[in-house]
């Protein structure tokens, strides 16, 4: 007896091949000339949770895998220190940097830490008595001299001191704190799996004394380390899917949607966390994040064609800090956001002059021109 095969039913994703193939390109072509140890990218609907595109590099044809003869090619893909099996927007962890910020200024505004228009005034670094050397200081710099900066503009152009002093306490204002931190992250659903559709997800870590504990026996929890956990540093990781989705959050006022790729999924579509927050704070971000990509660290999303409101991270990796992961995170349009987007490049030169912005660049300016139907 011979069964014959019945057609299955059709599966649509939501995934815009022409936008998917050119956010890869853009990612590979900037990994290789600039010395990127890979990258990778997400494109979604902020306002139901459909992926537009979503892409890892370096990647591998799954067909060279199945056909088994090409023994050099599948010899270089498991050697590669880039790991192209591992799909890095839901599988991959890494330290998010400044990225964190905006969540930790929503958690200073709800818990009343901070007036937004009281400025903070960045010299280029803060320094704290050393609690077993009195007479040495543990210094915490900036990235530059910020000088007197209000909620919006620290967002704007990412100093870490005054997020220290919001995230810790300094000088006599008082900080989150280390379990508000904590809490703050875990609302917008970071360091936790979103529940997308794939297989292989990844949660994260949120620094914590328990945390410390577990990982550096007999070091207790320092002020210092609240710091560096306040500008998304230390232990901090993350997947690419958990920001796209946590990004999401801000640009929609506090809707935390589902990614998903099956097109019409009216399940995952309603599957959506609302994080209770005042709009007034969401603006202040929103603003904060517009006045970055005006004139502050994500500049180079300052399109004419759409308005973006983006926030920029560098993740600082390794020995020496020689190596860092370039993020930006964002919606678009300012106005009633509709997409948001996370692309993080990894592992690339201290010293580079591209960036995760110079991709979200490339990627927007080709939309433009290719699929001018997501800038109506």
């Amino acid at each position: 007896i011979i069964n014959s095969p019945n057609r299955g039913s059709d599966l649509v994703t939501t995934i815009d091949s022409r936008i998917q193939k050119r956010l890869f390109n853009v990612i590979s072509d900037l990994s290789e000339s600039n010395g990127f140890g890979g990258g990778a990218g997400i494109l979604m609907n902020a306002q139901n949770g459909e992926i537009i595109a979503a892409t890892s590099f370096p990647e591998y044809n799954s067909e060279t895998l199945s056909l088994g003869k090409d023994d050099k090619k599948i010899s270089d893909y498991l050697k590669d220190k880039r790991k192209p099996f591992l799909d890095k927007t839901v599988s991959g962890l890494y330290t998010p940097g400044s990225i964190m910020k905006p969540f930790f200024a929503l958690g200073a505004l709800t818990e009343d830490i901070i007036d937004p228009y009281k400025k903070i005034l960045s010299t280029g670094s803060i320094s704290i008595p050393n609690p077993f050397f009195p007479d040495q200081k543990s210094v915490f710099r900036d990235w530059r001299v910020n000088g007197w900066t209000d909620m919006a503009q620290a967002l704007a152009v990412s100093s870490d001191i005054y997020f220290y002093t919001i995230g810790g306490g300094f000088g006599g204002q008082r900080g989150l704190g280390i379990d508000k931190i904590e809490k703050y992250t875990k609302l917008f659903g970071i360091a936790a799996k979103t529940g997308v559709d794939l297989p292989d997800e990844k949660g994260g870590t949120i620094p914590s004394p328990e945390w410390k504990a577990q990982n550096f026996k007999n070091d207790p929890w320092r002020i210092g380390d609240t710091y560096n956990t306040s500008i998304g540093q230390y232990g901090f990781q993350v997947t690419l899917m958990e920001m796209a989705r946590a990004v999401a959050g801000i640009a929609n006022y506090g809707t935390l949607v589902t990614p998903h790729f099956i097109l019409g999924d009216k399940e995952m579509e309603e599957k959506i966390v609302n994080v209770d927050m005042k709009k007034e704070y969401f603006d202040i971000i929103h603003d904060g994040m517009r006045q970055a990509v005006t004139y502050g660290t994500a500049v180079a999303l300052n399109v004419p064609y759409a308005h973006v409101a983006a926030k920029t991270g560098t993740a600082q990796l390794g020995v020496g800090n020689t190596r860092v992961n370039s993020w930006v995170i964002g919606f678009f349009p300012y106005e009633n956001p509709k997409y948001a987007f996370t692309i993080m490049m990894e592992a690339g030169p201290k010293t580079n002059s591209v960036s995760a912005s110079t991709v979200m660049r490339q990627l927007l300016d080709w939309m433009a021109i290719y699929t001018p139907e997501y800038f109506k």
